[in-house]
């Protein structure tokens, strides 16, 4: 039975190792940067999405 967890074959002993050379190329001090980062651009996406859905109910409305 195989494990594969995401698409195009990918397992979780890949996911092992891209996690673990993402470690050594930026270093443990580094990383909780990048995901902050990465949260804030998620974040601000989402609340341009919800904007635009607002603004396109109340053109609906119109």
């Amino acid at each position: 039975m195989s494990l594969y967890i995401l698409p195009f074959g990918i397992g979780p002993w890949q996911i092992v190792l891209v996690a673990f050379a993402i470690l050594l190329l930026w270093g443990g001090k580094k990383i909780p940067e990048l995901m902050k980062g990465l949260g804030g651009g998620i974040k601000e996406f989402k609340k341009a999405s919800r904007e635009d859905e607002d603004s396109q109910k109340e053109i609906e409305k119109e």
